[in-house]
């Protein structure tokens, strides 16, 4: 799977996506550092235990370098930037029930426009499972000679702690 690049002084406006996810219910924001366990939790029930990891890591920044979508009082989906390397967006995962209703995007659109306020002219996407998604919402464009890129999990698959890569339906 292919890297993709993101013009970040080029996005698309934030407020008014947030606003769309916020009119069904559900509220985008970055995790406090006691919701760190049961993000981590619902992240490696849901998805895969390495993204877990890199998720984990996101706790590291202050303020996390992580978003998460909340549906009144359960967690439905999470984004995180800077994880395994600086510039890297992902992992990004929304649970099956809550997708097709703008989460993943309002997740997304967060998470590139923290960068941007970082400083970041540019993010990558790192592994991209749906590039059609990333090439409609944000004009990702492929990165000739990214594959493999910078993600190996044979080490965590061999010790027996991951699944499949990426989960079905999900994005890096």
């Amino acid at each position: 799977m292919a890297d993709m690049l993101v013009r970040l002084y080029e996005l698309p406006d934030l407020h008014t996506q947030l606003a769309r996810t916020a009119q069904q219910g559900v509220r985008i924001r970055r995790p406090n550092s006691w919701e760190k366990s049961l993000v981590l939790d619902w992240v490696q029930r849901n998805f895969i235990p390495a993204w877990a990891a890199e998720c984990e890591t996101a706790f590291a920044a202050t303020p996390p370098s992580c978003f998460i979508a909340i549906d009144g009082d359960a967690l439905v989906g999470f984004a995180c930037h800077d994880c395994t390397r600086l510039n890297f967006f992902g992992p990004t995962g929304v649970a099956p029930h809550a997708r097709r209703k703008g989460i993943g995007m309002s997740l997304l659109m967060a998470s590139l426009h923290a960068m941007a306020a970082d400083g970041y002219a540019y993010a990558i996407i790192g592994g991209v499972g749906p590039a059609e998604f990333y090439a409609k919402a944000v004009g990702a464009t492929p990165i000739e000679r990214s594959t493999p890129g910078i993600y190996d999990f044979a080490l965590v698959q061999k010790a027996g702690v991951g699944s499949t890569f990426p989960p079905s339906g999900s994005a890096r």
